[in-house]
């Protein structure tokens, strides 16, 4: 009733979909997510610090020499 549940971890098939950052141009806010193969991004976490970026890498098991795409 008083807290929220958990929200279930989204799951990540590197056949199908591709890590991704959403970077905007304005305010430079960036979030890590996955597009699939139709063109969808799907958000994962807000990334505000390098930390929260390797943290995202390390959960999704993404090498840190995979460079990243980015959408502006």
């Amino acid at each position: 009733m008083f807290f929220s549940r958990k929200k279930p971890a989204r799951s990540y098939d590197p056949a199908t979909q591709q890590p991704a950052l959403r970077c905007s141009i304005c305010t430079g806010e960036q979030v890590a997510g996955f597009i699939s193969p139709d063109g969808h991004f799907e958000d994962v976490q807000l990334i505000r610090t390098p930390q929260e970026l390797d943290a995202f890498r390390a959960r999704y098991s993404i090498p840190p020499e995979y460079p990243l795409k980015k959408i502006y």
